[in-house]
């Protein structure tokens, strides 16, 4: 019988290990947070959180309260826009990364309301 490691082990070790891994999860999460799947985009912002900050850190440097982050960040997390920010923008100062959004609008082929296409770059 092969040894095998969890799942949540194999992630974690990767993102501590695997920058260019570690900024594909983070975009990830910001794409997640962009099209709706709250859950998703939390999941994905705790696993960076175990990996290179603690919560103690963090709730050091956000000023938040650590049982406060577990639960904004838990399966039922629903953290408020402010919340979400502030941790949005420590992890990324955490991890050495910028979020940059690009907005481009493509005129229709035929006559229908104006549908625009949104093109997400991350560096």
């Amino acid at each position: 019988m092969a040894l095998t490691r969890a799942y949540q082990e194999t992630v974690l070790e990767r993102i501590k290990h695997d920058p260019e891994f570690t900024a594909a999860l983070y975009a990830e999460a910001i794409s997640s947070l962009v099209e709706g799947d709250k859950q998703t985009a939390l999941s994905t912002l705790r696993d960076l959180v175990h990996a290179h900050i603690s919560f103690k850190t963090l709730a050091a440097h956000t000023g938040l309260n650590e049982k406060a982050l577990h639960r904004m960040l838990g399966k039922n997390g629903n953290p408020t826009l402010e919340n979400l920010t502030t941790l949005i923008c420590t992890i990324e100062e955490d991890l050495q990364l910028e979020t940059r959004v690009e907005a481009h609008w493509n005129k229709p082929k035929r006559r229908t309301p104006k549908q625009r296409d949104v093109a997400l770059t991350y560096a």
